[in-house]
């Protein structure tokens, strides 16, 4: 499968590690239609249900993640977008910037039996 993307966001590692996060953004996919895929909430995009406080209390490190701009993925947050980590050499070699199309190709890879 190949499909193309366009380049982003682009973040270095909150915890000092040498990696950069690279997210990707489906060109073919509006500005309206990514809003339409997240639930919509009266207390803003980030806001968490829950229905007991053991579900609060569960999901608070994560919603307070996600307030801060972690999100666990290096501040990128959580979407449905796809994020790499690169190395900085990895990254440095491909010369990636924000803007940039690039096309992604995913296959299976093929295991013989041992």
């Amino acid at each position: 499968m190949k499909k193309k993307f366009i380049v982003s966001r682009i973040e270095a590692s909150q915890d000092g590690s040498p990696y950069v996060y690279v997210g990707f953004t489906d060109p073919n996919s509006s500005s309206e239609d990514r809003l339409q895929k997240q639930p919509q909430s009266p207390f803003g995009a980030k806001a968490f249900a829950f229905t007991s406080p053991e579900d609060l209390m569960k999901n608070l490190p994560k919603a307070m993640s996600n307030m801060l701009g972690g999100g666990g993925l290096g501040g990128m947050g959580l979407s449905e977008s796809p994020t790499f980590k690169l190395s900085m050499r990895e990254y440095e070699d491909t010369g990636l910037r924000v803007g940039d199309a690039v096309t992604i190709q995913i296959e299976k890879a093929e295991t013989s039996g041992i």
